[in-house]
């Protein structure tokens, strides 16, 4: 029988759910369980795919071309297990639901309330991945924070779903904050009993808390806390701030998180958690033997959630080398043909990063002809191989206002081009061509040294695509197309013949980099990163 885990978040947003979330089903992971992590966001949008990274951060899409929220990429980066449609849902898409179900009469005329339609639509998408007798334990975050006005049903939903559950299949953790006055010297535990004292009122008694905190909990806070909330004293968790969110599975483990979850579950402990793997990788992430500075050229960069995978992926690429990768955000309006050796002759790397629209499009453009003419390691990712495209035919093949048609429909040489069968699409949300597509790679180019193989499969997130009309003319200037489509012959990697490193690819390499399994073109960009380092030095 599948077990049960909510984790619920108070006092303020932000205070971690999604990686306390993780590191939990790493330890249980580790010990031997099956496990995964679904999120329930309180917004009504159906998916987090229209709505701007500056609102919401980046849109993390699944193997099977769901766009979700980006602690999915936190779950998938910590357990090494893909995701799914069915790991994140939204308020939007329990209304969809429900609302589909009215109109074809499911309803058989009754009245349609929150309760029990909408909460029993929740509840109905919370054992959905329970009820595939594929995982033992499922851990549920809630976002938002208890009280929020869009969060009731949630909360209503898991009051309902414990109670059916019974006690020992079904435990609710609240993440809370304790916050340290530094006029008074002290933590103060007021907020976590406010805060507990909310869900109480909802009807959830939380069977573990979790505090979040900048200084350790003396045991004196820890049984005020446990009396006054009503919990064991072995129930209240200390989450203190670390230096990386990966150091944050092995202060559960000291603090036996995953122990009393298993108890209050009911479940056998088996062996304890084999970590080794990730306390080498720790290791290797704290303590290396060279530096590089990669600049990361976007324009959504005044918040870095919205490339959080792509920087996420640097950390486990570094690892991987023994190097710490310096990420350094670069505002692609902010760059021109003229200041580009200013900003970018420092570096040891450029990564042009994923984005839509005009805005800051020349300047990425600008960028890539500095590291093609100065042999910067490139790389490119999504429109960032489609600015490598364009910047090399319009100054090596000589085709003046070469563009993509998303920024110049008339231009007079589309080297970017719509596909074709998203010409006819009107609707904005989850029309893209997404998830999963394998691609073949030719030996004897940098993309095959990386991978190792010639069949492989990433994830897209795009509607446009390199204009094959255009192949042969490129491939005989030097920029061959190392990866295609088996399928539909689309050219997904791109890379110069006479360049250290220089590769685009059209999908997103960043979303299926883990912990475990760094992706092997980011392995390889930042090695080509450290050889220049090493060169400029020698220089």
């Amino acid at each position: 029988m599948t077990k049960y885990i909510f984790v619920t978040g108070g006092v303020t947003s932000s205070l971690g759910k999604g990686i306390i979330s993780a590191s939990l089903a790493k330890l249980l992971q580790a010990r031997g369980y099956r496990v995964t992590i679904q999120k329930f966001d309180p917004y009504i949008n159906i998916d987090p795919g229209t709505l701007n990274p500056y609102e919401h951060g980046e849109c993390y899409v699944t193997e099977d071309g769901a766009e979700t929220d980006l602690d999915l990429g936190h779950y998938e980066r910590f357990l090494n297990v893909p995701t799914s449609q069915a790991n994140n849902i939204t308020t939007g898409r329990i209304y969809q639901n429900v609302i589909n179900k009215e109109r074809q009469g499911e309803y058989l005329g009754k009245t349609v309330q929150v309760v029990p339609h909408i909460t029993d639509e929740i509840k109905r998408n919370m054992r959905i991945l329970g009820e595939s007798g594929q995982y033992d334990i499922v851990i549920t975050e809630l976002g938002g924070t208890v009280g929020d006005i869009e969060s009731l049903p949630f909360i209503e939903a898991v009051r309902q779903f414990k109670w059916e559950e019974g006690a020992n299949n079904a435990i609710v953790i609240h993440l809370t904050l304790i916050p340290f006055l530094a006029a008074a010297g002290e933590l103060k535990t007021k907020p976590t009993q406010h805060s507990v004292k909310a869900l109480l009122e909802y009807g959830i008694q939380p069977d573990i808390l979790v505090c979040r905190t900048e200084h350790h909990i003396t045991p004196d806070i820890r049984k005020k806390i446990a009396l006054f909330c009503n919990v064991n004293i072995n129930a209240v968790v200390e989450s203190i701030d670390a230096s990386s969110i990966y150091s944050v599975p092995l202060l559960m483990m000291k603090e036996q998180l995953d122990k009393t979850v298993l108890s209050k579950l009911k479940l056998p402990q088996k062996n304890e958690p084999d970590m080794e793997s990730w306390k080498d990788f720790l290791g290797r992430l704290k303590n290396p033997t060279a530096e590089v500075k990669i600049g990361l050229v976007g324009k959504y960069i005044e918040l870095p959630d919205a490339y959080k995978s792509i920087t996420e992926a640097f950390i486990h690429a570094g690892a991987k080398n023994e190097c710490k990768v310096r990420v350094e955000y670069i505002h692609s309006e902010s760059l021109y043909d003229d200041n580009a050796k200013e900003k970018l002759s420092h570096l040891d790397g450029v990564l042009v990063a994923p984005g839509f629209g005009s805005r800051g499009i020349e300047g990425k453009i600008d960028t890539i002809k500095y590291v093609r003419e100065n042999e910067v390691p490139f790389f490119g990712i999504c429109l960032g191989m489609q600015c490598a495209v364009i910047e090399f035919g319009r100054n090596v093949l000589g085709l003046e206002g070469a563009n993509t048609v998303e920024i110049d429909e008339n231009t007079k040489f589309p080297v970017i081009n719509m596909m074709e069968d998203q010409k006819n699409i009107t609707t904005k949300g989850g029309t893209m061509r997404l998830g999963a597509y394998p691609c073949d790679v030719k030996k004897g180019t940098k993309a095959f040294a990386a991978y190792g193989k010639s069949h492989i499969s990433e994830r897209h997130r795009h509607r446009y695509e390199f204009n094959n009309e255009y192949l042969k003319q490129y491939e005989e200037a030097g920029m061959i197309a190392s990866g295609t489509n088996p399928d539909s012959h689309l050219v997904e990697i791109v890379e110069l013949k006479n360049h250290p490193f220089f590769v685009g690819g059209q999908f997103h390499p960043e979303l299926k980099s883990t912990v475990a399994n760094p992706h092997p073109l980011f392995v390889k960009f930042v090695a080509a990163a450290m050889e220049y380092a090493k060169k400029k030095i020698k220089k």
